[in-house]
């Protein structure tokens, strides 16, 4: 999780794959990136040039021999993805990075933001196919992990959410907590009112526009939404579904129409039982924050909480990461 831990593994690994002469092919996505950028650096010598002029990232890669794409016509690609095919013996392997954030260095010492390193075989096949569509050799796809904007992540999670309200109808614990940038899209947001009504526990952890109003009696009042206003800025997305067969999903996008409707974005789901409960264990972190945690009201305005624990022994969840993972 950056910026608590250090971004530049995730550099140096291209960085080595970029020399490696197994390596057959690197595949990413760059939405926003720093200038002078040691991974664009790194895939310009991947591409075997050395370039100099740094006039514009897609000219060095262009000028460099890579393959630069700008993505599906009329669709920002705003997913966060990096994909390795490396030749192991007589095996293709492959290996894939996902994230919340931008592959900007600058970026990921003051946003926070969760990455995942994965070879798992399903998962980075989907990588693989996002990959081939937005670089117009494939269409129609069918991941069986991933969940990808504009095609079917609005859908999916409208899906989750319905389920989670059903497991409340029949009885079940039912809870749904997400970590936003922003909550805009009006069908998301009758959805978790729906849930709401339905005895879901939802948590929010909105950092920006939240056009959802918790605490509404007979709309909202099993909704909580809180923003983390802190030293960093709060940037990663991730979803959290309690009845769900996938239980924890990180991803790209926010609740907004634009991410949901308009961009390419993807949604992973966290597989490891031990990475769900490091993830699990921090978000509610944010929920628990004595410091730097602001509530919304139904009356949309916000108020910093005030919590019975002594100042001394009061803790922010930004502090908290900081002497856990620093």
């Amino acid at each position: 999780m950056h910026p608590y831990e250090s971004f530049l593994p995730v550099i140096d690994w291209v960085r080595q794959a970029a020399k490696d002469p197994s390596v057959l092919s690197i595949k990413q996505t760059l939405y926003r990136t720093n200038e002078s950028s040691e991974l664009v650096q790194a895939l310009a010598e991947a591409a075997r040039f050395d370039e100099e002029e740094n006039i514009n990232f897609a000219s060095i890669l262009q000028e460099a021999g890579a393959v630069v794409v700008y993505g599906v016509m009329g669709y920002k690609t705003h997913a966060k993805m990096l994909l390795f095919v490396r030749r192991e013996g007589n095996e293709l392997k492959r290996y894939a990075h996902l994230g919340t954030g931008n592959y900007h260095r600058k970026n990921s010492l003051i946003y926070t933001d969760y990455s995942l390193l994965t070879a798992d075989e399903t998962l980075c096949a989907d990588v693989h196919k996002v990959f081939q569509q937005i670089t117009g050799m494939g269409k129609k796809i069918h991941p069986n992990l991933l969940i990808h904007a504009p095609f079917n992540l609005k859908k999916s999670l409208l899906k989750l959410i319905a389920e989670e309200a059903a497991a409340a109808e029949a009885g079940k614990e039912a809870r749904i907590v997400a970590k936003l940038n922003a909550l805009t899209d009006p069908e998301m947001i009758r959805a978790l009112y729906e849930a709401s009504n339905a005895g879901v526990k939802v948590d929010l952890i909105v950092r920006g526009m939240c056009c959802l109003r918790p605490g509404i009696e007979g709309v909202s009042e099993n909704i909580r939404v809180v923003s983390i206003i802190g030293r960093f800025l709060e940037h990663s997305r991730v979803y959290y579904f309690k009845n769900s067969e996938q239980q924890l999903y990180c991803s790209s996008a926010d609740w907004m129409e634009r991410n949901l409707s308009n961009r390419i974005e993807v949604c992973f789901p966290i597989l490891k039982k031990k990475h769900q409960s490091r993830i699990l264990t921090e978000i509610e972190w944010h929920l628990e924050d004595e410091i730097q945690c602001w509530e919304l009201g139904a009356d949309g305005e916000y108020t910093k909480i005030q919590h019975a624990t002594t100042q001394e022994s009061a803790q922010g969840v930004q502090q908290r990461l900081l002497e856990k993972l620093a």
